[in-house]
């Protein structure tokens, strides 16, 4: 087999699987410690739309200030938006601190 053929058939198969492969596009919310409940239900709303439509969703409380020694306001307000979101999505990534912030990641429910 000579180079050139060598080199197509790889082409092509990078190719098949190029195009085989799933792409999950990754959406993020951000909320504050101080965000009222009229706002959160409005990003809560957002974010139980893109898992229907199998986009996980990033929830990111952003902490500013003094509100960093208290992250326990930032863990009861992402649970409590997991729980609201159980019926469409499942937590793929526990809340957990990442300097000025507290991450949580939901992913959408197997069919």
């Amino acid at each position: 087999m000579d180079l050139g053929k060598f080199l197509y058939e790889q082409e092509k198969k990078r190719q098949r699987a190029r195009k085989a492969q799933k792409i999950v596009e990754v959406k993020e919310i951000r909320l504050r410690p101080k965000t009222t409940d009229h706002h959160r239900n409005f990003k809560v709303r957002d974010a139980r739309r893109w898992l229907t439509t199998n986009k996980k969703v990033n929830v990111r409380v952003q902490f500013r200030g003094r509100e960093v020694h208290y992250p326990e306001i930032a863990l009861e307000m992402l649970n409590s938006i997991a729980e609201e979101l159980s019926d469409v999505g499942v937590i793929e990534q526990r809340p957990s601190r990442e300097g000025y912030s507290m991450l949580m990641v939901i992913a959408p429910m197997k069919e």
